[in-house]
């Protein structure tokens, strides 16, 4: 710790520099006796790096602290000191109040150090040099407040090189490259996961931010657009802010997808899609993938989330929109052929009768008519399509080639195979 001072009272300088003068030869015995203090107050286990430079530290900051009251016109080296010293204790990840713990014993045991010497060889001298305590005292904090400073600048400057190599990884395994071995130590160390264990990946539509009830640190994370971790319970959330949507490598642990799904829905307004569970750290660039398919099945006006192996027939058009295209246009194209608010309706009522089950009185319910109306619409469905719904394979033919136009926001004309 360095401590030093000037003051406008020449007689007070003028004892402290006489007395520091007298002290220089001891400065081992202080450094002992500053390591003593500091250790006996710890109610923490000291790193064992930290313990052996303690000595060191204390020794070269006292120095420091004695040259510049000694020789002033150097300037203030006990600020570069504390400026550096705030540097390293940040890097080595020594708590700040541990520091400034430090910077106030060095203050005592330094100004006991001066005391004992003046009363000692000039007795009649100790009430001009207590006078002089203020701005040596003012000195001190000065040294604390610039030690504090570089700290938390160097603390701000870790976090960042430290979010930005968690983006990385993130990137990197979201990218499918966790097949590198050393991608995969990495983000054990990096991120504290684990190579196997039960994953997902969350994919938000339309750069959405789901939302955070308490603020940051909320269950889906703190929303900065970096890199963010956060847990809900047994899941764990870790975002990434791509060009157009948001993405979350999830660590499950003992969750179900429902789980997830649960603990996304209050907080979502937009449409996500949810991957399969996958198993291993370099299965996650097929997850993404998968939970982008997913979110691309989504079409209602109302904000969906879409897991993917419920929505496997709707992936599978998106997927290969193409053939897809090809798929509406030689199935329904005949729709298209005619009056369009009658084509509207018969499309609305096959909609509906699929969503329910095959049902035409529950259909019929939905849609305000009678169950023979809807009858009489799918039979006119079946008339210009030229499929039997009531055949397996051409109702899958029908169900496909509907998703096909749903999804792919296209109507089946000529460019749709295109």
């Amino acid at each position: 710790m360095a401590i030093t001072t000037s003051s406008p009272d020449r007689s007070g300088a003028a004892i402290l520099r006489k007395a520091v003068a007298r002290l220089s030869d001891r400065l081992p015995d202080l450094a002992d006796r500053l390591v003593a203090e500091i250790l006996r107050g710890e109610d923490w286990e000291r790193p064992s790096g930290l313990r052996d430079d303690l000595w060191q530290v204390c020794h070269v900051g006292l120095g420091h602290g004695m040259e510049a009251i000694l020789d002033p016109g150097r300037g203030r080296t006990d600020l570069e000191w504390a400026e550096r010293l705030g540097r390293r204790r940040a890097e080595q990840g020594q708590p700040l109040d541990q520091l400034l713990r430090s910077y106030r014993l060095a203050g005592m045991v330094f100004w006991e150090a001066v005391v004992e010497a003046v009363s000692q060889d000039e007795p009649a001298h100790v009430p001009t040099l207590v006078r002089h305590a203020t701005r040596t005292w003012y000195t001190i904090d000065e040294q604390s407040s610039t030690a504090a400073a570089a700290y938390h600048r160097t603390e701000y400057d870790l976090l960042r090189r430290s979010e930005e190599r968690v983006q990385a990884v993130v990137d990197a395994l979201l990218e499918g490259h966790g097949v590198d071995g050393g991608l995969l130590a990495t983000a054990g160390e990096v991120l504290g996961l684990p190579e196997q264990g039960r994953y997902a990946v969350v994919v938000l539509g339309q750069s959405e931010m789901p939302d955070r009830p308490g603020g940051a640190g909320g269950p889906l994370g703190d929303g900065t657009g970096a890199a963010s971790g956060s847990t809900a319970g047994a899941i764990r959330f870790i975002w990434r802010m791509r060009a157009d949507t948001q993405v979350a490598l999830v660590a499950l642990g003992g969750a179900s997808l429902d789980e997830l799904i649960e603990t996304l829905r209050p907080h979502v307004r937009a449409h996500a899609g949810v991957s399969p569970v996958v198993f291993t750290l370099a299965e996650l660039g097929t997850a993404r993938w998968l939970a982008e398919l997913a979110l691309r099945t989504c079409w209602s006006a109302e904000p969906e989330i879409a897991l993917l192996d419920r929505r496997l027939p709707s992936a599978l058009v998106v997927s290969q929109p193409r053939l897809a295209g090809r798929l509406g246009r030689t199935v329904l194209g005949p729709l298209y052929e005619i009056d369009p608010a009658y084509r509207d309706v018969l499309l609305s009522t096959l909609t509906t009768w699929l969503a329910c089950d095959g049902s035409a009185a529950r259909a019929a319910a939905k849609l305000y008519c009678h169950h023979n109306t809807v009858l009489n619409r799918l039979r006119r469905v079946e008339q210009l399509t030229g499929r039997q719904l009531a055949r397996p394979n051409d109702l899958a033919e029908v169900v496909l080639a509907l998703s096909a136009v749903r999804l792919l926001d296209s109507t089946p004309g000529p460019g749709l195979d295109g």
